[in-house]
């Protein structure tokens, strides 16, 4: 029975990913002859392509923050290198619409103008009569928008760069220019790199938190304690090991909390969707600080404690929680400053670093509590997540217009805040900036079957290449590695990572077990220890 559960639950796996994999293709395809047709159906002199500008941008001689804004369909190309670019001043249109021929000096300078009223061609136009070098439209919605030109009509006189801006943006050079200051701008759009090398320490972060989780429980085990269990009888010693997971509150996950679990973070994911807000953010910042103030002190003080054992003896009496090791509490103390610190600085910089840092203490932690018993269990999550992932990110977007797990990961409407459940690194060889990222969901689902492989094989006594845990440890890493060739392949285009990390995990165990014939043994698995029986005794 267990072997033809298997084998449904491996047919089921192979034919939703392959049916969900001809569905990604044919939305690329779509998607490219979209674009196609959408060229050949454009005005004449409206057939450039959209592309993000950076405006840097000069106060009196002192350069200052550059600016973000986004071309035009028409009008002359942006060049792609700064030294390309020419330094011009900036001056406001009059009228501020640049619906009609302006009555200032406008020669060889960099017009701005608020939008509405008319076309953007129709500004475009007055501003090079005026012999403007360029145009920069104030957008008077938050963000970017794409702007086109009549589909009757025809661009092809227009050969000054127009380019717009954020409402943001537009009041920060108002603010300059009413006082009376020298504004410059230079408009280019630098070429992005299909990959940045950061991504290569974004994969170790990964794949090391999930390796590590697995061998933490060896890395924090004590000599004194390994001394103590091997002077035990063996009966002894499986109590004693009973008594230590009892201590850890494992909480087994089965296949209704599995499902369950799923269905509860779509619920979760469309919540954040729909009522995205600063304050949802900031409550989501607190469950973070939280989570990750509680894993960063298991962290420091198992590691501790395993090399040091006297560290926990001095005890404080504290009122309404009794007992408390003066190490424990002093860590403690360190992590809630640690992760203040991280929330009040959360938009600097360096904010990354903390961010991770709790992040991954917080994932090692889950992945010590929470443990999948067997591979039945294991394929009900991760075929689950499997669906769960690609649905939000590729199929999403026929109900509800977006990708709602790439809108939810920008953190769209927030109020400038960004979702902390996530891995995150700068990207360093990207002129735009910015930052690669991961979920936290794409480490924990795969971490939590290689950390089972790594239970099995300690249970079942197996070496190094005779067991489950290397090569799945290997499996995640390629998985990764996948990810980021779908990231290219699709110009950066989100990718949903659990399409290539659970073939490569699961699939990784379930061909090695068939090979090894364990594939049953590692369905019905059970990490409860078994009473010993009345004939083992006497023996």
């Amino acid at each position: 029975m267990a072997a033809a559960l298997t084998s449904l639950s491996l047919s089921f796996c192979q034919c939703s990913a392959g049916l969900l994999v001809l569905y990604q293709l044919g939305i690329c395809l779509f998607f490219f002859s979209s674009i196609a047709v959408a060229a050949t159906d454009a005005p004449p002199g409206c057939r450039n392509e959209y592309q993000l500008v950076i405006v840097k941008r000069w106060l009196d001689g002192v350069e200052k923050d550059p600016l973000i804004g986004s071309t035009a369909a028409f009008g002359s190309v942006v060049p792609a290198h700064l030294k390309e670019a020419h330094r011009l001043p900036a001056t406001f249109s009059e009228p501020l619409n640049s619906c009609s021929s302006s009555s200032s000096r406008q020669s060889g300078s960099i017009v701005l103008a608020q939008r509405g009223e008319c076309d953007f061609t129709t500004k475009a136009r007055a501003a090079q009569a005026g012999g403007a070098a360029g145009l920069v439209v104030i957008n008077n919605n938050e963000g970017l928008e794409e702007m086109g030109c009549d589909r009757n009509g025809t661009a092809l006189d227009i050969t000054i760069p127009v380019v717009m801006i954020s409402p943001l943006g537009g009041e920060t050079l108002n603010d300059s220019m009413a006082r009376g200051r020298k504004v410059e701008l230079l408009v280019y759009s630098p070429k992005r790199p299909s990959v940045d090398y950061s991504v290569i320490f974004l994969w170790l972060m990964s794949v090391g938190t999930v390796v590590f989780a697995s061998l933490w429980s060896e890395i924090t085990r004590s000599e004194q304690s390994d001394e103590r269990y091997n002077e035990l009888s063996p009966k002894d010693s499986n109590a004693a090991a009973a008594k230590e997971e009892e201590e850890k509150e494992i909480l087994h996950i089965t296949t209704k909390s599995a499902v369950v679990f799923v269905i509860t973070a779509s619920t979760f994911l469309l919540l954040l969707y729909f009522f995205m807000s600063s304050w949802f953010v900031w409550l989501l910042i607190v469950l973070f600080c939280i989570g990750g103030v509680e894993g960063m002190h298991s962290c420091i003080v198992s590691l501790v404690l395993s090399k040091c054992k006297s560290c926990a003896r001095k005890t404080v009496h504290l009122p309404c929680i009794g007992e408390v090791s003066i190490f424990s509490l002093v860590v403690l103390v360190f992590c809630v400053v640690f992760a203040v610190v991280w929330a009040a600085n959360r938009k600097a910089s360096y904010s990354w670093v903390g961010q991770d840092i709790l992040g991954i203490c917080m994932m090692m932690t889950v992945l010590q509590l929470a443990q999948l018993p067997n591979i039945k269990v294991a394929t009900v999550l991760l075929c689950s997540a499997f669906v769960y992932d690609i649905f939000w990110v590729f199929l999403s977007p026929l109900i509800f217009r977006d990708s709602v797990m790439i809108v939810v990961a920008r953190g769209d409407n927030s109020g400038g805040e960004s979702i902390p459940m996530l891995l995150r690194i700068p990207r360093l060889a990207d002129p735009w900036g910015g930052y690669n990222m991961i979920g936290f969901g794409d480490i924990l689902f795969p971490g939590l079957l290689v950390s089972f492989a790594f239970r099995f094989d300690k249970a079942n006594k197996k070496r190094v290449l005779n067991g489950y845990f290397l090569w799945l440890a290997i499996g995640y890493g390629a998985g990764l590695l996948f990810t980021y060739i779908g990231l290219y392949l699709m110009d950066g285009h989100g990718q949903p990572a659990l399409l290539y990390l659970v073939p490569c995990t699961l699939g990784t165990c379930v061909v090695l077990g068939k090979l090894r014939g364990e594939l049953s043994e590692l369905w019905n698995f059970s990490p409860e220890p078994t009473e010993p029986t009345a004939s083992s005794e006497v023996a």
